[in-house]
């Protein structure tokens, strides 16, 4: 008899050990599934913050170019490329995040 007990408690303790580690198990993937629509979430502004960029860029670009006479090109051309090295250091800044 007390070898049926014995087995039976030590049976119950491991029972009980394995509902408190699928516990935490389902408390460990609930918080990874909230991080991952928190990331998703974050990933799709920063998506739209870039295509903002994109289109604010194009249109600016377009406008200097048709600010630009003959006689200005060369300074024209400098100053559009300092507006795209800043965009794309924009560009970087966003994708790092």
């Amino acid at each position: 008899m007390e070898s049926a007990e014995k087995r039976l408690n030590t049976f119950s303790t491991r029972v009980r050990q394995l509902i408190i580690q699928y516990q935490e198990l389902k408390n460990e993937n609930a918080d990874l599934y909230t991080m991952v629509d928190e990331r998703d979430i974050k990933i799709k502004q920063l998506e739209e913050q870039l295509d903002l960029a994109k289109k604010s860029y194009e249109s600016l670009k377009i406008a200097r170019m048709i600010e630009v006479s003959d006689t200005d090109m060369e300074s024209a051309k400098k100053r559009l490329s300092k507006l795209i090295r800043d965009v794309n250091k924009c560009l970087t800044l966003l994708s790092e995040k």
